[in-house]
């Protein structure tokens, strides 16, 4: 997609847009109901999200341009990867209240500066390291409730595996992540995005023989709406980075822990605990500072290019 002239207030309300669609996207997930398995929410998460993606790039006449790539592999493996963190994503969503597996899933942007760091050999400093360990205390604080064994159930619980599921689903996520930036290098957003919704409606497809369950006509029109809800936010987020730089729209991804409180309350009757506020805290302290520091040192680098 063509770089827009900079417009930073209009790429912070798509970026805002963007966070409201997915927040309704994951209402309509949780309120379908827990029975439904991750690998049929991840199909039909995936597969109605096509639509309003395959629209957007029709009308803008990028259709058959999107599905050109030079690198086919690249995405099945970001496929893959990516898919089975939606699915462990999906299964915290609908196992555990709503506030607190939004909470989790913001750990994903910390395991990635671990993972950039392994696997692309990214340099990190003492600052981005103490937040990313800071941030991971504030991981643990909000699922050792979730977790500790002298609750009922304990690891065993829904509620423990739901936690558990949101940690697999930062962790795969981080890595989906590195692969992405792999891709951007060599592939066009819009192919990276719509071959990530088709390999994604394929691979979750494959869990059809393990038992998928009846939606009735109310589960099936909520999990539609969820994937029109996800494409939708996917252009609006794509298209927010048109406008302004990461760094500057990215600290308004925690604009979803208010908005999932808010909703959490009135609709699942989830009551935000002081242990689960605590640690949000420290997440979203430890991530914006990651946010900071990444821009101060694009900053320095540009300088450092400016003057050879």
């Amino acid at each position: 997609m063509d770089l827009k002239s900079p417009d930073p207030m209009k790429g912070i309300l798509l970026k805002v847009a963007s966070v409201v669609v997915f927040l309704c996207m994951s209402t309509l997930i949780k309120a379908a109901g827990k029975d439904i398995p991750a690998g049929q929410i991840t199909f039909l998460r995936s597969a109605f999200a096509m639509v309003p993606i395959l629209a957007f790039l029709a009308m803008h006449g990028q259709l058959r341009d999107a599905f050109r790539t030079n690198d086919i592999l690249g995405h099945f493996r970001r496929g893959f990867v990516g898919i089975l963190a939606m699915g462990f994503g999906f299964y915290g969503l609908v196992h555990l209240p709503l506030p607190e597996s939004i909470a989790l899933g913001y750990a994903l942007p910390l395991v990635t500066v671990v993972v950039a760091a392994v696997v692309l050999k990214e340099r990190v400093g003492v600052y981005r390291w103490t937040a990313v360990l800071v941030g991971l205390v504030g991981v643990g604080i909000i699922s050792w409730p979730r977790l500790t064994l002298f609750r009922e159930g304990g690891f065993g619980s829904s509620e423990a595996m739901g936690a558990l599921a949101m940690l697999a689903f930062a962790v795969l996520g981080s890595f989906a992540m590195v692969l992405v930036r792999k891709l951007v290098q060599t592939e066009r957003t819009p192919t990276i995005v719509l071959y990530f919704s088709l390999f994604a409606s394929l691979f979750s497809l494959a869990t059809l023989p393990f038992g998928w369950v009846d939606l009735g006509w109310k589960g099936l029109v909520m999990m539609m709406l969820a994937g029109f809800c996800g494409g939708i936010a996917q252009i609006l987020l794509t298209s927010s980075y048109r406008y302004a730089d990461v760094s500057t729209i990215a600290p308004f991804e925690y604009t979803s822990i208010v908005l999932g409180l808010i909703i959490g309350y009135v609709l699942f009757d989830d009551v935000p605990t002081g242990t689960m506020l605590t640690g949000t805290a420290i997440v979203v302290s430890a991530g914006i500072f990651v946010i900071y520091r990444e821009h101060r040192l694009n900053l320095q680098r540009r300088a450092e290019l400016r003057h050879g």
